[in-house]
Formats: structure tokens, C-alpha cells, sequence
């Protein structure tokens, strides 16, 4: 039984070269727009998380005033 199939004819390994080239660039594509949308969030969420310290001191501001 043979598993592995090494053909004689080097030129059967083009398709498969290509193929993977092809793939690698879209992994690379990919990862890239996962790592430009993350920091995108990562802007947003910290954007929201200073206005809602911001509007918590606020908030908590006139209250000490008070006492």
C-alpha cells in the first residue's frame, strides 16, 4: 500500500504550489482585516469607557460639593 504518491513528473506539484500561495496571501489578507477591525473596537471601546468615567465624576462631582 503506498500512502504517499511522489510523481516522477515534477511539474504535477505546480497546481499545488499555486494552490497554496493562493491560500497563504488570503491568510495574510485575512489576518491583517481581523487585526485592522480589532483595533477599530479597541478605539471604540475605549472611547465609551473614558465618557462613562467622565460622566461618573461628573456625576459624583456636585454630590461631594454638597456634603
Amino acid at each position: 500500500m503506498d500512502f504517499l504518491y511522489f510523481p516522477e513528473d515534477k511539474t504535477e506539484y505546480l497546481p499545488v504550489l499555486i494552490e497554496l500561495l493562493v491560500l497563504l496571501v488570503l491568510c495574510f489578507i485575512v489576518f491583517n482585516l481581523f487585526r485592522r477591525i480589532s483595533k477599530k473596537q479597541e478605539l471604540k471601546a475605549k472611547e465609551i469607557e473614558e465618557r462613562i468615567l467622565r460622566e461618573k465624576q461628573h456625576q459624583s462631582a456636585p454630590n461631594k460639593t454638597e456634603e
